[in-house]
């Protein structure tokens, strides 16, 4: 049998891959010796799984600066904390602003709600590097405006928006701030509680370098959200509401033990490399990638011009070629793993003029190298050439 081609792989944005090792050990230690049901049981075992989610609130703690361990709420992945967050929040006829950067896990639920809340929903465009009129922004705000969505960085464009101004505009207008930290948390650094944000939704399987099936929602303290799923949490089981106390009320059901104790390695290894080291160095190789694409003929990239910041994020199109068949020969003839399409962000592709086309995204994370982001150039370079 032949044997496959090592994979360039440059779709951290989507997921992280590899993962560091001690995330791998963490799991399958898991699996062997602490998964029984935490919160559920006085034994030995039972006591070493709770111990695993504590310690993974911790760590998030540390570096999403949140005090509190118990405001962090664990979900299955980022699409479940924004619908936890949206649908647990507003109410019948609320207005809500969100950004044209925004996800289809906050698009498709604002617009489910307009049909059950008649809810009121406006979109703030974006201008093609991704960035926000913040004057726009806040002559959008009414009366009965109770929630601004922001998408902290894009991930199509990787434009970056300014969290704290945003939230400190909500609260000022007497709303509330839900910030998307999908493509943000672990990649450049968070302070949830310095920049004063209400919600945060995250997965744990991007830059938190966690396995997938893992994420959480951070709750500010002086907020309550209707529970978005009812059930057995282990405590105060003789009533038959959901328990007030957190962060039992957002977390019914077994939860995903050995996946968020890969989740502790992760955000472990992220804190020990720093967030701001990490920053910088995907910001050096999101530029060598910028600099050698638009040096071909053909070729535009997407958000931030070149040397304004960005996330690892860089999503290009080129001139008579569909992106999909890009990625796909990408993957087939140089080994490079990328992602194509709409990358589940109408709204960010209208913003950027690719709603017809699409577009190829190239993601920067853990274990990317300056060779192959070289690789990508020069693959993208013959591409080029064999269309000419």
């Amino acid at each position: 049998m032949k044997a496959e081609r090592p994979i360039i792989y440059l779709d951290h944005a989507a997921t992280s891959w590899p993962k560091p090792p001690a995330v791998y050990e963490a799991v399958l230690h898991a699996l062997q010796y602490d998964a029984a049901n935490p919160g559920r049981g006085s034994h030995r075992m039972a006591v070493k799984a709770s111990r695993v989610l504590f310690d993974c609130r911790k760590v998030l703690g540390k570096l999403l600066n949140v005090r509190n361990p118990v405001d962090i709420a664990f979900t299955g992945n980022t699409t479940m904390a924004l619908n936890m967050a949206i649908q647990g929040f507003l109410e019948t006829g609320d207005h809500v602003i969100a950004t044209m950067t925004e996800h289809n896990s906050v698009w498709r639920p604002l617009e489910a709600l307009k049909e059950t809340l008649q809810l009121q929903v406006d979109y703030i465009p974006v201008d093609r590097q991704g960035q926000l009129d913040l004057q726009q922004v806040d002559k959008t705000f009414r009366s009965n405006t109770r929630l601004l969505i922001c998408n902290h960085s894009s991930n199509l464009l990787g434009s970056i928006l300014p969290a704290a101004e945003l939230a400190e505009m909500a609260h000022r207008r007497g709303a509330r701030i839900l910030l998307d930290i999908a493509q943000s948390a672990g990649h450049i650094p968070v302070s949830l509680e310095e920049w004063k944000i209400d919600l945060a939704a995250f997965p744990g399987h991007k830059g938190l370098l966690g396995p997938q099936g893992t994420g959480g929602l951070y709750i500010a303290p002086d907020m309550e959200l209707k529970p978005w799923i009812y059930g057995g949490t282990g405590s105060q089981s003789e009533s038959s509401s959901q328990p007030a106390v957190r962060p039992d009320r957002y977390e019914p059901g077994t939860p995903n033990t050995p996946g968020i104790a890969g989740l502790v390695a992760g955000v472990r290894h992220v804190l020990e490399q720093s967030v701001t080291d990490i920053a910088n160095q995907e910001q050096q190789l999101s530029h060598q990638m910028m600099e050698g694409l638009l040096s071909i003929p053909g070729v535009q990239v997407l958000g931030p011009e070149l040397g304004r910041e960005r996330t690892g994020i860089v999503s290009f199109i080129m001139e008579h070629q569909d992106p999909s068949q890009i990625a796909f020969r990408l993957d087939r003839e140089f080994g490079i793993a990328v992602r194509a399409g709409m990358h589940c962000t109408p709204l960010a592709h209208q913003s950027a003029g690719t709603i017809g086309t699409g577009a190829v995204r190239a993601s920067i994370g853990y274990g990317s190298t300056a060779d192959q982001v070289q690789t990508l150039i020069e693959a993208v370079q013959w591409l080029s050439r064999q269309d000419n």
